[in-house]
C-alpha cells in the first residue's frame, strides 16, 4: 500500500541533500587553459569565474583580441569540465534517494 507520509519524508530529504549539494558546488572547482597554457581559467560549480591566469607575455597592446579569444577559449573549457563535475556531484549527493529513472536529468535544480 501507497504510504503517503513515508513518500513525503523521502521528498523533504531530497529536498534537503538538493539544497546540500547546491551549497557544496562552489567547492567544486574545474580548470581550463588556453594557448599552450598562456591563458589558465579556474570556475567553480556555480559557474563563477573564480581565478584567470594570464602570462605576462601576452599582455600587449597589440595582442589585446588574442588575449580576449584565448580568455573566452580558457574560461569555455573550464566550464565545460566544471558541469560535468558538478552533475556528478548531484548523482552523488542523491544517490540511494531517488530510483533509477532514465532521462530524470535533476541538474536543471542545480541553479
Amino acid at each position: 500500500m501507497f504510504d503517503m507520509m513515508k513518500m513525503m519524508g523521502k521528498m523533504k530529504e531530497v529536498q534537503a541533500r538538493l539544497k546540500e549539494a547546491q551549497d557544496n558546488l562552489v567547492k567544486v572547482k574545474a580548470s581550463g587553459e588556453s594557448g599552450g597554457g598562456m591563458v589558465k581559467a579556474t570556475v567553480n560549480g556555480k559557474k563563477q569565474l573564480v581565478t584567470l591566469d594570464i602570462d605576462p607575455l601576452l599582455l600587449k597592446v597589440e595582442d589585446k583580441i588574442m588575449v580576449q579569444d584565448l580568455v573566452v577559449a580558457a574560461v569555455n573549457k573550464a566550464m565545460e569540465e566544471v558541469d560535468i563535475l558538478a552533475k556528478e556531484e548531484l548523482r552523488k549527493s542523491t544517490e540511494g534517494l531517488l530510483p533509477n529513472i532514465p532521462g530524470l536529468d535533476l541538474s536543471s535544480m542545480m541553479g
